[in-house]
């Protein structure tokens, strides 16, 4: 998979679209056990993708990614200083919108068994208290490509708040961008409206 096209998957989601075949190992540090189990249990439902069926993979990736992504964090900082100024009922519109979209994406793209591997190779410390977890993708051709996660403390447990390519493309920026043009023009319900609509239509299989 040529790079510039992997780089466009990321803005779209992050990791959410590459059909990929994680290879993990076990970590005593925290965060990097998260991402592992996470690639774990992808590689779990990609080995069942035709089996499930996108229903199914959706179902069981739901609570997966719910507890490996901070998805209210990161629904917060990419709608940016106005999500203080949104009512209760337009906050959580937003989240579960995004939560909806964001599983579909996996299931959707995780169709599949294809040979190519993830690595969790280190954990470094931030002096904030967040952790980046450097990983890897190693294709099919044996090229790789670096696959690092933000991620932050959640009470005992540590989940995502941001993931980026080559250690540099932030996915969270590129939802800063998308969702300050959505709201610029059409306000909170455009935004819902629109991750609604990329939900529907990755579940309808198109």
């Amino acid at each position: 998979m040529p790079r510039s096209t992997i780089a466009k998957i990321i803005v779209a989601f992050g990791l959410a679209v590459l059909t990929l075949a994680p290879a993990y190992s076990e970590s005593p540090d925290p965060a990097a056990s998260r991402i592992s189990s996470f690639y774990g249990a992808l590689l779990d439902t990609m080995k069942q993708a035709k089996q499930l069926g996108l229903k199914g993979r959706y179902d069981k990736l739901s609570p997966v990614l719910a507890k490996t992504y901070d998805l209210m964090s990161m629904s917060r900082i990419a709608v940016g200083p106005g999500w203080a100024a949104l009512s209760q009922q337009q906050q959580l519109a937003i989240v579960n919108a995004f939560t909806r979209m964001t599983v579909a994406t996996y299931a959707s793209r995780f169709d599949g068994f294809s040979g190519e591997q993830f690595e969790v190779l280190e954990t470094s410390d931030r002096p904030n208290g967040d952790k980046i977890v450097k990983t890897r993708i190693v294709q099919s051709d044996g090229k790789t490509v670096a696959l690092n996660y933000l991620m932050r403390r959640d009470g005992a447990d540590w989940r995502i708040v941001d993931v980026y390519l080559d250690g540099t493309i932030s996915e969270l920026a590129n939802r800063r961008a998308e969702f300050g043009a959505i709201l610029k023009s059409g306000g909170t319900d455009a935004l819902v409206g629109s991750l609604v609509k990329k939900a529907d239509k990755l579940l309808a299989g198109s």
